[in-house]
């Protein structure tokens, strides 16, 4: 059998437990990118999720009163009293919830599935409700995520038992398994007599340690493999759980959550044979063995099967060195702002409908609830009563355009020493914010000032046209920099943008503001320069570009409230984390 048809079994397997047993099983995290394999998956679950069952189908960017339910507006407005009206989470109760673009969801609706992941139940609190729904379903998360920083919520995937990943499976290895076998061999070979359990097989102690051997540290992970070890069984009709369920149990659900491979454990009579002394399988006599089948204990086996399905490449991505960094996202640059009418909508608020934009629907929800006491205080009617205090607004939430400035120091001494590198850097830095759909400028200095060598433009070839024709020589004019580089930013705050500069200089200055050359004088301008910059508020990097770190370009950091990073430890990674860093 291919990879990719072991895959398609194993999805096909997982899509039958699921079915069976929605809430028991949690769900499943299903990474693969929209297309007939995903459809086809989907279709197969759907067939085999009971009819009376409901699945139901969660959009990205969902409102919390149609996930959690609220008031019914309607029903309210005509009977003059709240009545409450369910959300979805409640009308999945009992079958199973698709939810789309999972890398992308809210921290908020997380936290509403996690929680009712955990009780089965869905308490609501909110425009003057406060109900208990049951919402006992098992979720799917479709994770279209592209590279491992995109990725669905750890608070949820936690929570489900399988994870399948069909982004390697062609349309052509769609055929129809009966069952994949769990290690390699048939089901059938490794049954116990009778299809019972073995003798003193323990499912609860077994998975527990091998968990533990695979670097698991969530309890629910055992949990979750033990209540499939036991929906295994329950669906090959038998009372009591198999060492083979418990196999396929650890195959399925504790595989793809270790973090180490497990050690390989000696038999103890293999650890304490003298040398030389004959090992117990050279001293048997020729002819079958009675107790051949037993050397290997049943938490090996189940170990041996969870270890088949640890995703390749383990290894590797848990020795790599240091954190990973996320790669950037385009459309996510910017600082978060609140706007009073455009951005994206983040609930209501009391307020002046004259001043942003009035909600409607919000406005009518808060004044509902009490139409029946107005109306009765106002002697009858049926007109709708709304007070001054019921009004709402929308709250909306915008993220301002962020404009990179780079400030290079051109001076001789960076240009001897490190400005070719130092142009390295910033063409990787305005490729990233490039990516991010980020604007750039260009600020150098050199000789007796500092010049805009390009304006805010978001145009890469420029950038790069005016990084290449940048001349080196000439003094250090620190603060003739510094200045020009707060210039520039304050000039990108008023259009509404936001700000980051990005300086590389050695922070050795020999020019002063007058542009008469003196280390000291221009020690202290450049000083003074920096410290009026951090009055001005603006997020700022300095990356120190002499060959060792200086001194003088850490005080310099520190006096205009920049974060350090010397050059010769900032290779792109590091650089690109710590601008994004600043952004956000």
């Amino acid at each position: 059998m291919s990879e990719s048809s072991a895959i398609w079994a194993d999805a096909l397997r997982v899509a039958r437990l699921v079915a069976a047993d929605p809430h028991g099983c949690g769900g499943v995290v299903l990474r693969a990118g929209a297309g007939p394999v995903r459809d086809r998956w989907l279709d197969i679950v759907r067939e085999n999720l009971n009819p009376v069952k409901p699945l139901r189908r969660m959009p990205a960017g969902i409102a919390e009163d149609r996930l959690i339910g609220g008031l019914d507006l309607a029903a309210t407005l005509s009977v003059g009293r709240p009545v409450g009206q369910a959300g979805l989470l409640a009308e999945a109760d009992g079958g199973l919830l698709v939810a789309a673009m999972a890398e992308r969801m809210g921290q908020g609706t997380a936290a509403h599935l996690a929680a009712a992941l955990d009780t089965g139940r869905l308490r609501v609190e909110r425009d003057g409700l406060a109900e208990t729904r049951p919402a006992r379903f098992g979720l799917v998360l479709l994770d279209e995520g592209i590279g491992e920083d995109e990725a669905a919520p750890a608070s949820l995937t936690d929570r489900l038992a399988f994870h399948i990943d069909l982004t390697t499976v062609p349309p052509s290895a769609m055929r129809p398994v009966l069952r994949p076998p769990c290690d390699g061999l048939s089901p059938e070979s490794e049954m116990p007599p009778h299809g019972g359990a073995r003798s003193g097989h323990d499912p609860v102690a077994e998975l527990s340690e091998v968990a533990a051997r695979l670097g698991i540290a969530s309890l629910r992970a055992p949990l979750l493999a033990l209540r499939v070890a036991r929906l295994l069984a329950r669906l090959d009709g038998r009372a009591e759980t198999a060492e083979a369920d418990a196999r396929e149990a650890a195959r399925l659900v504790l595989g793809h959550r270790a973090t180490r491979l497990p050690e390989q454990e000696s038999a103890p009579e293999e650890e304490e044979r003298e040398e030389g002394e004959p090992s117990p399988s050279e001293q048997r006599e020729p002819g079958p063995d009675p107790e051949e089948g037993t050397a290997s204990t049943p938490d090996d086996r189940i170990v041996e099967a969870a270890r088949a399905a640890i995703p390749a490449g383990l290894l590797a991505m848990l020795l790599r060195d240091g954190p990973r960094l996320r790669m950037p996202r385009a459309g996510k640059a910017g600082a978060k702002a609140v706007s009073a009418r455009s951005g994206r909508p983040m609930g209501a608020r009391p307020g002046d409908p004259r001043r942003a934009r009035l909600d409607l629907i919000a406005t009518l929800r808060a004044a509902s609830p009490w139409q029946g006491l107005r109306r009765r205080a106002e002697g009858g009617g049926t007109c709708l009563m709304i007070r001054p205090d019921d009004i709402r607004i929308t709250r909306f939430r915008q993220r301002t355009e962020t404009t990179t400035i780079f400030t290079v120091d051109a001076s001789g001494s960076s240009a001897l020493e490190r400005l070719a590198e130092a142009k390295g850097a910033v063409e990787l830095l305005l490729a990233e914010a490039y990516t991010r759909r980020d604007k750039v400028a260009l600020v150098a200095f050199r000789g007796a000032g500092a010049e805009l060598v390009l304006a805010p433009t978001r145009s890469l070839v420029r950038a790069r046209r005016g990084l290449a024709a940048l001349p080196g020589g000439g003094g250090t004019p620190l603060a003739a920099g510094i200045d020009a580089a707060g210039k520039v930013a304050l000039g990108v705050r008023r259009g509404g943008g936001t700000p980051v500069v990005v300086m590389l200089t050695d922070g050795r200055a020999n020019v002063a503001r007058s542009g008469i050359a003196g280390r000291e004088r221009a020690g202290e301008d450049s000083l003074t320069a920096a410290r009026l910059f951090r009055e001005a508020d603006v997020r700022a990097i300095l990356i120190d570009t002499a060959q060792r770190p200086q001194d003088s370009a850490r005080r310099l950091a520190a006096a205009m409230g920049a974060r350090y990073l010397p050059l010769p430890h900032a290779d792109a990674g590091a650089m690109s984390a710590a601008i994004r860093s600043a952004r956000e």
